[in-house]
């Protein structure tokens, strides 16, 4: 392992929709193959493919270790949904799920649902950060020991276990408490973006894995300074967020030390930064930017994921790991084990136990 902290890796398993849940397995068996922490799937409403929570969920009781990450849009959903479809994620993953924030910002896809206009970037990721706030509140509702289960006594539920969220936001109220028991992880992880500025006060408020976006070391250690001094300013502890560099990837060409950045590719759609070359050059370049401390991981999405995942594992990550630069195996069963994170406690329990002893 590099001397400063654990090497993370995640790897993104979209690209062309397919409609065979079957695709998308094998390359997350793959990604569980490599010891990745997590793979991530994108979706929005502005293109046509599956459901990405829902496909992950297809194929959350085939896999075992690997974490599972789908892009949940907040805008025009109903915040108490987003709760309960990612707590089912993580009961059926065991405890392997994250999601990805994110918004819509097109008058098209607005009117996909006809109940709202389009809103600028600030208001929508504000309106998201309320949806990870009121969704952490939910996955809190319920107490770790809520569920009786006695049949003796037709109890199922201890109700003063259950507490309500009571949350007003700009834009929704929940009462909650939640329908789905306590996740196993307790709070399910959250990844956002954090590339465009509207997201980083979200991303440093709610999020436990921040991707960002840099063409140097340099300038991924000072995004990643800027996210974690908004944190701190939180009130959140020292070292929150994890931060990753997100990175496209392309594998198809020879071993050329290329750097990661725009004029070493296409442009690509979101201002992604590119990289071109070979699995080796891309070891060399994580092992670089992670040792000289710009960032806690590598996202990566490979820009054909049948072909370059297949060479970011079985190349590039086996290298890391010939190097003992990334680890061989996973730590724990949960994504928050693999990625050193603990499994917080219900602020309600928390607060009634509290008022006890007060």
């Amino acid at each position: 392992m590099s001397a400063r902290t654990p090497l993370h890796l995640a790897a993104e398993i979209g690209g062309t929709p397919h409609y065979d849940a079957g695709h998308y397995l094998r390359l997350a068996r793959l990604a569980e193959d490599g010891a990745l922490d997590y793979v991530t799937l994108d979706d929005s409403f502005a293109r046509p493919g599956l459901d990405a929570l829902a496909v992950l969920a297809r194929i959350a009781p085939a896999t075992d270790r690997v974490g599972l990450v789908p892009t949940v849009t907040t805008t025009h959903t109903e915040p108490f949904h987003v709760s309960s479809a990612v707590a089912t994620l993580d009961w059926v993953s065991r405890g392997r799920a994250g999601w990805r924030a994110d918004v819509s910002t097109t008058g098209a896809e607005a009117r996909l649902f006809g109940r709202r206009p389009a809103a600028p970037p600030a208001e929508l990721w504000r309106e998201a950060g309320e949806v990870a706030d009121v969704s952490a509140r939910l996955w809190d509702s319920w107490e770790d020991d809520a569920e009786i289960r006695d049949a003796a006594t037709g109890r199922f539920i201890d109700r003063d276990k259950l507490h309500y969220v009571d949350f007003e936001g700009t834009a929704f109220t929940v009462r909650g408490p939640a329908i789905v028991p306590r996740p196993p992880q307790g709070r399910p992880v959250t990844v956002i973006d954090a590339t465009t500025g509207p997201a980083r006060e979200a991303a440093a408020r709610h999020a436990d894995v921040v991707h960002i976006r840099a063409t140097t070391p340099e300038g991924a250690a000072a995004v990643r300074e800027e996210i974690r001094d908004r944190a701190a300013a939180h009130g959140r502890a020292s070292g929150a967020p994890l931060v990753l560099v997100a990175l496209t990837v392309d594998l198809g060409d020879a071993e050329s030390a290329p750097e990661p950045g725009p004029v070493s590719g296409p442009r690509l759609a979101g201002g992604g930064t590119y990289f071109r070359g070979g699995p080796v050059d891309l070891a060399d370049l994580i092992a670089r930017w992670h040792h000289g401390g710009a960032a806690d991981g590598f996202h990566l999405t490979p820009i054909t994921p049948e072909r370059d995942l297949e060479r970011i594992v079985n190349g590039t990550v086996a290298l890391l790991q010939h190097r003992s630069l990334f680890r061989t195996f996973h730590p724990g069963g949960t994504l928050r084990e693999h990625l050193g994170l603990a499994r917080p406690a219900s602020r309600y329990a928390t607060a009634k136990t509290a008022a006890r002893e007060a």
